[in-house]
């Protein structure tokens, strides 16, 4: 198919998927016009049922468990493919890909945001635990925690120390992260089965509402999705950066080959 053929194909198809969007737009309700009762039953009953005061995450990481789930294996496989698609670019090096990266500028950074960036990396690790650690009591929990974890390394990463994110953040030790949580969360599921009758049932003490240990298996749900979304978010980092070296590195051997 030429170019020009898969250009029309395109617009054709967008024109079409955009009609579609248009005309779904007209069934949406009004803004503030809730018909559903589910939201009303659960910020009924979640305090006294489950002993938490965040009633989404008492959502994600109960009553909706098994979304929540299946959610953090369709990061774990877009990890998996960013990963594969890095490495094997960095495999084939002799041929270099024909995309934007070719053409790529790759500039160091300044000094401003160096210091900036780095005297930032301890605040931002802070409140992304506390974002994980008090999900159960405030708004947050391990999705938005796991994020915050993940741009600590973020900011190592704006500020150009390759050598410190290897030393605080070692690809074995972020793979592992990854892993642990996933599997954690598993297990969490599975120990509703053996302790209880269901899979992601609340089999733990649910304590008091209010208090840093209470709701049960939530706080621990959500910390095993905190400590997998950031090691997913950062290993992907980990592989941005890496290849921005291999640019840098065969930038450096062609200016090296022309020289000599």
């Amino acid at each position: 198919m030429s170019a020009r053929a898969r250009l029309r194909l395109f617009v054709a198809a967008g024109a079409g998927l955009f009609a579609f969007l248009l005309w779904s737009y007209t069934g949406l309700p009004d803004f503030g016009d809730y018909q559903g009762p589910y939201g009303d039953i659960l910020n009924r009953v979640a305090i006294p049922e489950r002993e938490t005061t965040a009633v989404v995450t008492a959502v994600n990481f109960d009553y909706r468990a098994l979304d929540t789930l299946g959610e953090e294996f369709i990061l774990f496989a877009a990890v998996v493919g960013v990963a594969s698609l890095f490495r094997l670019l960095r495999g084939e090096r002799d041929r270099p890909p024909d995309d934007d990266a070719r053409g790529r500028q790759v500039r160091h950074s300044s000094v401003a945001v160096t210091v900036l960036g780095l005297g930032l990396v301890g605040p931002t690790v802070l409140i992304g635990l506390y974002v994980v650690i008090h999900g159960h009591q405030t708004p947050g929990g391990g999705f938005q925690g796991g994020v915050i974890l993940a741009s600590a390394l973020l900011l190592v990463y704006l500020c150009d120390q390759y050598a410190t994110l290897r030393q605080v953040g070692p690809v074995w030790l972020i793979e592992l992260a990854e892993g642990l949580g996933g599997a954690s969360l598993v297990l969490i599921g599975v120990a509703g089965l053996v302790f209880g009758s269901a899979f992601f049932e609340n089999v733990l003490p649910l304590g008091t509402a209010g208090k840093l240990l209470s709701a049960g298996t939530i706080p621990l749900a959500s910390g095993a999705v905190g400590l997998a979304v950031a090691g997913g978010f950062s290993f992907m980092l980990t592989e941005f950066l890496e290849q921005t070296l291999v640019v840098r590195r065969d930038r450096r051997r062609g200016t090296r080959r022309r020289r000599s």
